[in-house]
């Protein structure tokens, strides 16, 4: 590829906002001038994302990194990381993913970004392809793989987390997790319960409960996550079910085989 055809990008989030807000950015001459980069496509999910980088061939992704289903580095781990194009990671999961990213020489933007950071990550992949350091991207990949790999089978390696972006229109809000009482699903996304209100972001369950502090938030129900210093009784309701009460009031659904579990870590018998 010539050096003066502009970078042609997919951008990759589940989130419409977060794609709306790169797609901006490029489209907007005052920004990013059109000789540098264009946008060829988008994709909402990790399924579409493979797809659409093997069919449309970027030579940039902006490519999320949580997402349900396929994650950004399952992305990548299904393209191969030396087919993989210039990649810039965007994430809102800050303690590990910057370790990660800068041991592995990647690009990432850390949710939210302003338009400044985002102008210099198109600069960095726009220099680096000029100067065709990107045929060691896909070591750099590897690398990343690597590390994620053995984060991820450390049970200790991730840093918990400490505050959540939550997209709304035209703006990101940032929740501190000392902030929330409780997390409850809805459908495929999941609702962070503050003293200020209800945020909701598209997220997993399951992630959240591996992201938390598991000495501070406990898993209670398919549907709940809890921070256990908001507990203040367990309680039996009609049917054999049971509930958590917390603090302010609110009830929280509880499974019958996490009780016991619960009172474990409330220190209670």
């Amino acid at each position: 590829m010539s050096s003066h055809l502009p970078l042609r990008v997919l951008i990759v989030d589940d989130e419409p906002l977060a794609r709306e807000r790169i797609h901006t950015l490029i489209e907007n001459e005052d920004v990013i001038s059109s000789e540098v980069a264009v946008v060829i496509g988008e994709a909402q999910d990790g399924s579409e994302a493979i797809e659409k980088i093997e069919r449309l061939r970027p030579t940039l992704v902006f490519l999320d990194v949580q997402m349900p289903g396929a994650s950004g580095l399952d992305v990548v781990e299904a393209v191969g990381p030396d087919d993989m194009p210039l990649t810039v990671f965007v994430t809102a999961y800050d303690e590990y993913a910057i370790q990660a990213f800068e041991w592995a020489a990647v690009d990432y933007l850390l949710k939210p970004f302003d338009d400044d950071r985002f102008v210099e990550s198109v600069r960095r992949a726009r220099k680096r392809l000029e100067g065709q350091e990107h045929r060691g991207m896909g070591e750099a990949l590897r690398d990343l793989l690597s590390e994620h790999g053995t984060e991820q089978a450390s049970d200790d390696g991730a840093e918990p987390l400490e505050r959540i972006a939550v997209q709304g229109r035209g703006e990101t809000r940032i929740v501190h997790v000392d902030d929330i009482t409780h997390i409850t699903a809805d459908g495929s996304y999941a609702e962070l319960h503050t003293s200020d209100g209800t945020h909701l972001i598209r997220e997993r369950m399951k992630t959240l409960d591996e992201r938390l502090d598991n000495g501070e938030f406990m898993r209670i129900h398919r549907s709940a996550i809890v921070r256990l210093d908001e507990v203040v009784s367990i309680r039996r309701k009609g049917g054999g079910d049971y509930a958590v009460r917390l603090r302010n009031g609110e009830r929280v659904s509880l499974s019958r085989n996490r009780i016991d579990a619960l009172k474990e870590h409330l220190g209670v018998d």
